[in-house]
């Protein structure tokens, strides 16, 4: 570790200006990404031949997640990274890719999960919100397609959920709202039909 000086608003630094110092010794310091790329790069160096495009995706992320478990130092050098970055990585340690399963937990079980919010923005309108067990799968399907993992959930609850924010406080009669899988996929919408409103008092 080392004792570094921080400009308080970041930025460049200059002569003039206060410094804050962060002792980095106990700090963990993590780098993430997709690496698009890298498992091409760990497969010439194996000798293997990565799956083609015509292949089933299952099978493909099962073959990346493979490669990317035998990745080393020089598959990184090779894929771009200087030495000098590389050398303050001492661990990797490669993420399976999430699946739907997973998916669906990160819309409900944190804190401030997508489906929370989004239900909290209907209670504040008199409304209570729900999203079937079809609907969660459905949007999880959405971005295992799109291949956008869990930072494409919040674009795809937005295309769904946009006209129904606008709509909400203009309606005379609000109660519970459901959302399913046809609605996910564009079939119907949530304000077309009595029927998507349950009548039974919360």
């Amino acid at each position: 570790g080392t004792v570094a000086n921080v400009p308080p608003q970041g930025g460049r630094k200059h002569p003039e200006q206060q410094y804050i110092q962060i002792d980095t010794t106990n700090i963990l310091f993590i780098c993430g990404g997709t690496f698009v790329g890298l498992g091409d790069t760990i497969s010439r160096r194996l000798g293997k031949k990565t799956i083609g495009f015509g292949s089933n995706p299952e099978d493909k992320e099962r073959n990346l997640g493979s490669l990317l478990n035998q990745v080393t130092s020089d598959d990184l050098f090779e894929f771009g990274m200087i030495p000098e970055f590389i050398g303050r990585l001492p661990v990797l340690a490669p993420l399976d890719p999430l699946d739907e399963e997973a998916l669906v937990r990160i819309l409900t079980e944190p804190r401030n999960a997508l489906v929370r919010q989004y239900q909290k923005l209907f209670e504040m309108e008199g409304a209570e919100l729900e999203f079937d067990s079809s609907a969660l799968q459905a949007i999880a399907q959405k971005a295992k397609e799109r291949d956008t993992g869990a930072r494409g959930l919040r674009s795809i609850i937005e295309e769904i959920m946009l006209d129904m924010q606008f709509e909400l406080p203009e309606l005379e009669t609000k109660g519970k709202f459901v959302i399913t899988d046809k609605m996910i996929r564009g079939e119907t919408k949530l304000f077309d039909s009595n029927n998507n409103q349950d009548k039974k008092s919360a």
